[in-house]
Formats: C-alpha cells, structure tokens, sequence
C-alpha cells in the first residue's frame, strides 16, 4: 500500500511499512492516521530536489503510537497471555520503561517462569518496544492500563516483590539507579501495616540511606531528603537503643540536606532530636558542626564563633577573645617567614596529619575562618596561622589547602606583599588541580582566593572566578559556599563590569535563591548592592519586589542590622556601596564622612579597600579645589601614592585610577596642561580596559575641567561622553543628572561666554 501511495519501489518502503505495521497493528484507520502524525511532525517530506517523499526511519521509529492504537491495544489487554500480563504488570510498577539488567534480575522463577520471554511476548503484541537494552511500553495509557488491571492490595503486593528481589543483590547500594530504584519500589507500600517485618524495615531504612546519598552525588537535594524521612519513618519505636547507629545517620543527613533547603525549623528539630540521644562526643561532632553553620546563615555570628571556640578549647586549641591588631600583623608576618621557599613538592612531601584530634581541630577551624570573616577578621588571621603552623608540626591534610588559600588574603591585606600572596595562591592552586575533593574545595575557597588575583590579573577575568566557584559549588551541593560566590560575584560586577540593569535583574534572581535557602547573612550584604543600583538607574518605583517573599531593607535598616549582629562584612559593604554612590553623584563631603566612618567601624582591612581608597582621592582632590584647605590635598597625595603601588602590580586594572587622581592633582595645583593630559590618558585607558563607568567618570571630570576653565566647546563635547557612557553602563539617573548639567552649561554660554 505504501509503494503505491508513495509512488516509489517496494525495496524503498519496505523498511518503513514495517515501521508502519508495528505503530498500527495494519488497521487501515490507524495508518492514515499515523502518516499524517509523521507528516505534520517533519518526519516525512517531500523532497523537491529527490522528487520524491523522504523520511528518517529513526525518527519515526521513536514516535509513540496514536491514543487510538493504544486505546485498541488496552481493550486487548485482557486477553494476552497470563505471563504477559504479569510482566506488563511489574513494568508498570516500575515506570515507562525496564532495563534488562533489571528484568534479568528479577527474573528468578517468582512472577512467571520466563519473565524475559514474557516481555519479548509483549514487543509481538506491540503493547511494548525494544530499545535498545529497554522495553518501552508503546503509549502512556498502556502503562496506566496495566498498572490499573492491579488492585491495590495487590499492586502494594508486587510493589514489595520487586522491592525485595532487587535487594537481594549484595550490590544494590553500590549501583545509584538500582538502588533508588528499590527504594522506590518500596516506599510506595511501605506504611501498610503489616507488610514489613522488623528485618525488612531495617533493610530498607539503610537502603533509603544510601539513596539519599546518591540524590545528594547528583544534585538532586528534595528527592534525597524524601529518601531520608522515608528511612527514618521505617526505624523501629526504640530506635535510638536497637538501631543508634542508623538512626544517627539518618537523622544527620536529614538534617544536612533541609539545611541546603533552607528549612530553619526542621534542621533546628533534627538537631535537638540528635544532641539529646548522642552517647559521645565523636557522635556529636556533625551536628555541632551543622549547629554553627546554622547560626551563621541566621547572622547569629557571636554565638556561632563562641560556640566552634569553645569545642576547639576542648581539642586544645586556644584563641584569645580580644585581638588586637599588632599580634596579628605579627603572626602573619611570622607565617610568612615559615612559607619562604616552600613548593608544592614540599608540601606534599610533609607527613599525612592522623592525630584524630589535631585532623578535628583542623576542621573546625576552617570552619571558623569563614564565621570570622565576617564578625572578627582579625581573630580570622589567628586562625588561619595556627592552621599552618599546625600542617608543619603535625601533618598536611585537605585543611591545610584551605589554610594556604586564606594566608594569601592575610598577605594581601597585611603585608602588602602581592609578589609573596601570589606565589602562595599559584601553590594552593596546583595542590587543588586534580585534587579528589577539588569540587570542593574549589567551591569553598574561590571567593577568598583571588586576593592575590584582584591584584595582578583583569577584574573582568577575575569576577568569572567566581561563577566557576558557585557552579562548583552548585554540583556538590554545598549551597553556603554557593551563596557565598554568587555574593562576591555580584559585588564584583557592581564595580568592575559594565551592565548596571542586568546586573540589577540578576541581583533579584540571585537574591529569590538566598531567601529561597534562607541564608539571611549573604541576603542582607546583597540587598546593600541592590539599593546602590536603585540610586544610579534611578528605578526605585518599576523594580519591586513587593510581588515576592523577601522582606526588602534600606540602607538604614541595614546599617541597624549590622550594628546588632556586629556583622562587620554587612557594614563595611554597606559604606562601600554608599562611598560608590555618593562619589558618582558628586557628594564628597558625605563620601569622606563615610570614608571616616569605615576607618571607625572596621576592624581589619578589606579586599575592596583600594576603591575607597580611590574615591577617597576623588572627593578629597574635589574638595581640595572648592575650599583651598591643605588636609584635602594631603589625601589626595596620599592616595596617589597608593594608588600608584598598585599600578606596578596591574596596569590594567588600576592605570585608568591612578591617571585620574593625578589628573585632579594637577588641576588642584594649577598645572592645566598636565592635567589635561592626564584625563586623557585615564579615559583611553578605562576604555581599552573595558571600565566603561570608569570612563564615564573620567569623561564627566574632564569636561568639568574644560567648563570650569572656559573651554566650553571642548568641554561640552566631553560631558556627552560621559552621558553616553553612563547611559551604556544604565546608570540613568546619573545621566540624566549629567544631562541637566550639560544643559545648564549651554544656556550660561549664552550669557557669560
């Protein structure tokens, strides 16, 4: 029939009737009906340079068959053979398709004689297709008609069956698929009473187990977190003395994964369940650990470092509560002197750490570095110094990479030493390349570890560091270090890259994701950035979030927050962010308030401290020129001169800033033509270095320059510049302010020019 419709040989469709008859069972209805399907689906054209019909017999193959042919097939169900239906009744119970492997498994004498003959019976009858090493029911409905022929006593019954057989394989927990396979098998039934014996909940609570296990290998954080509840719902009524063990693990990693979900109250219930049943301290150990990561992600930071200070007293490691900032300077430059011409080489060849509680000391210790960063910095470098003496005297461990990542942050910040911060983070590179754990560790340290980086590689390059560490962290499924990247990430591009409103559209996105996790301390540091965006687009009224869950703050809530959770990270982003915004608008005196203020309230240096000090310069060099005074050109000489140290390191990331100052240097010491050169050079150099709000503000400066010098004609052709950078980077609203000014100017030129 198809030769003659297609007008082609037998030898051309032979292939594709059969097709044909396997998708139809030959009735004449269906086959209209499936060549039309495949016609409208592209399957099969007509080709006008073959003049002929063409088709993909792969494509085609693939294609379900029609409700119709299924509709027929299920009415035929009924009267298969009692193998068959048997067969077709445990596929149907596992899902659309069945491996082989699976099928050779179970096929063991218990449901029929030849459960594989049987299935092969099933691709004749065209209820089911062979795939490869799969059968495939033929259409959805056919599946739910064979499940449906069940009752369900004897569906939980078959269920069950599977579920057992399958376990008996010594393998099962190794193979993810087959094991979660089991589980689900089993937890369909698992609360009928009676069908599991006391033997059999046991089983399948450690098969849940490791299921869940597998779903956190895979990112798959809500289907392991059901695997666990499943496991603890099959524990006996006394499970904490018969079954302590299990019962421990699977409360833990229950625990572990609602913590990834951000759901406060269940970690919180897990937790008090765990630490009022553990026997030792071993046993409690991840669960205080958990413990503390919780009050972090909950800003509650005093209580969390008290709480890891406390326990690392009891390993013996002792941290003084008050540091101050003379011992950590020492320490650090103390450490530095014992990393003088290490290499990977000789890392690797130090002794493996065993002591248990040196190994546990360690531990916490990491742990407390990321705690410290954000309440005390300075007992942060204490920490991190002890870890390395520590790898020295007792024995490297994956620890000891982490250490080494924040010593470069330490060097950075106080030792100036860019040349030593960098050779330490190329060693804490290599030791992480090909690491077993690098996933890991990638997603824990890359938003400390590009200290050295910010320093001596483009911004651009290094902002995308950041998003390999959240994708790292991401696939691992530690969504803290996640949140943590995807923070510095966002603060990065707010300063370095050039779309302020999809970088506002992204902070929204990123923001759903941390109060989706609740993790409240990286949340409340973002919303800073977010109202900054606000100031320089200027959309305050059309970007809202009134449509969501999260509870919005201003900058002065935050500042309140700050001051209450002594979250010195939150505040001191916080004036950064308003440092930004008030320079940009040209408010140096509250920009050097703020300046002041962060001196005050900081602790210990940041990595961003070079752009406060850069505005710093700005303001002070302004302000220098509007009131004569002497202490503002003292700061602006001051900053120059930082500035210009940290030009020897990166020409490119901080040419364009030092070429400004001085040029605004200049111009406060009458020396105009050096001036002049000097916006220019700082313009071409923030253009070929991609710092296109840079360039706006050299552009903006510089046409100010020429105004306020009476070289109009020059000067308003500068500050369209500005207005065009400033609209390209979307800080509209400063735009529109340098708009205004653009036109103030014009029409003065026709009065006093």
């Amino acid at each position: 029939m198809l030769s003659v419709k297609l007008c082609l040989p037998r030898r051309y469709t032979e292939q594709l009737a059969k097709l044909v008859l396997r998708k139809t069972r030959g009735n004449p209805m269906f086959v209209i009906e499936f060549l039309r399907t495949i016609i409208q689906r592209n399957m099969m054209t007509f080709s006008i340079k073959a003049r002929r019909w063409v088709w993909d017999d792969t494509s085609i193959d693939l294609q379900l068959i029609s409700d119709s042919v299924a509709e027929f097939l299920t009415k035929k169900l009924k009267q298969l053979d009692t193998d068959v239906i048997v067969a077709l009744k445990v596929a149907a119970c596992i899902g659309v398709q069945v491996n082989t492997s699976i099928i050779q498994l179970l096929d063991l004498g218990q449901f029929v004689p030849n459960l594989l003959q049987a299935f092969e019976s099933a691709v004749k009858e065209g209820v089911m297709e062979e795939a490869g090493n799969l059968y495939v029911f033929t259409h959805d409905m056919l599946k739910e008609s064979s499940y449906n022929l069940m009752s369900i006593d004897e569906r939980n019954c078959l269920h069950k069956m599977i579920a057992t057989s399958l376990a008996q394989d010594p393998a099962v927990v190794k193979y993810s698929k087959r094991c979660i396979l089991v589980v689900d098998q089993i937890n369909v039934c698992k609360d009928v009473h009676g069908i599991l014996d006391p033997i059999e909940r046991t089983l399948f609570a450690r098969l849940n187990l490791a299921a869940g296990k597998h779903s956190i290998a895979s990112s798959s954080f809500e289907h392991a977190r059901r695997y666990f509840e499943a496991g603890i719902s099959l524990l006996h009524a006394n499970h904490w003395i018969k079954q302590y063990s299990l019962s421990l693990k699977l409360y833990e990693m229950s625990a572990v994964v609602c913590f990834m979900d951000g759901n406060v109250e269940a970690v919180l219930s897990r937790l008090q369940t765990i630490l009022s049943h553990t026997k030792t301290f071993d046993d409690a150990w991840n669960s205080r650990i958990l413990q503390a990561k919780l009050l972090a992600s909950q800003e509650r930071y005093a209580e969390g470092v008290m709480g890891v200070l406390e326990i690392l007293s009891q390993l013996g490691e002792e941290f003084p509560k008050v540091v101050e900032l003379s011992v950590v300077v020492n320490e650090i430059k103390a450490t530095q002197y014992l990393l003088n011409g290490i290499t990977k080489e000789k890392i690797l060849a130090l002794p493996a750490m065993k002591d248990k509680t040196k190994l546990n000391a360690m531990v916490l210790m990491d742990l407390l570095i990321v705690f410290c960063n954000f309440w005390s910095p300075k007992l942060m470098y204490l920490v991190i110094c002890r870890m390395i003496k520590l790898t020295f005297h007792s024995g490297y461990c994956e620890e000891s990479i982490s250490a080494l990542v924040h010593m470069t942050h330490g060097l950075v910040m106080h030792t100036d030493d860019i040349q030593s911060a960098s050779r330490v983070n190329r060693i804490a590179d290599s030791l992480i390349q090909g690491h077993p754990n690098e996933h890991h560790l990638r997603s824990r340290l890359t938003w400390i570890g590009t200290s050295a980086k910010v320093f001596v590689q483009p911004f651009q390059a290094v902002a995308e560091c950041y998003m390999k560490g959240y994708n790292s962290a991401i696939i691992v499924g530690d969504i803290d270090s996640a949140m943590l990247n995807v923070y510095i990430y966002c603060i990065a591009s707010f300063f370095f890259l050039p779309d302020l409103i999809g970088l506002q559209q992204s902070l929204i996105k990123y923001m759903h994701q941390m109060d989706k996790h609740r993790r409240i301390n990286v949340l409340r540091s973002l919303m800073s950035c977010f109202n900054a965006t606000i100031a320089l687009i200027g959309n305050g009224d059309l970007c809202s979030l009134d449509d969501t869950k999260i509870e919005m703050k201003s900058n002065e809530d935050l500042y309140e927050i700050a001051d209450q959770t002594q979250n010195t990270y939150l505040m001191h982003n916080l004036i950064m962010a308003e440092i930004y915004v008030h320079c940009y608008f040209r408010d140096h005196i509250s920009s050097i308030k703020l300046v002041e203020r962060c001196r005050v309230t900081s602790s210990s240096k940041r990595l961003m401290d070079f752009y406060c000090v850069f505005f710093e310069g700005i303001s002070a060099l302004s302000l220098a020129r509007d009131t004569r005074q002497e202490k503002w050109k003292i700061i602006g000489e001051r900053t120059i001169n930082t500035i210009s140290k940290m030009a020897e390191y990166s020409n490119w990331n901080f040419e364009n800033k030092l070429r400004l100052l001085q040029a605004e240097y200049h111009y406060v010491n009458g020396r105009n033509a050096m001036a002049e050169l000097s916006y220019q050079a700082s313009i071409i150099s923030a253009r070929e270095h991609r710092f296109i709000n840079e360039e706006a503000l050299a552009c903006e400066l510089y046409g100010m320059f020429l105004v306020e010098n009476k070289d109009i004609q020059k000067g308003v052709p500068q500050l369209q510049n500005a207005l065009e950078r400033y609209t390209q980077w979307g800080a509209l609203k400063k735009a529109t302010d340098v708009k205004e000014f653009i036109e103030l100017v014009e029409k003065s030129r026709k009065y006093f020019w």
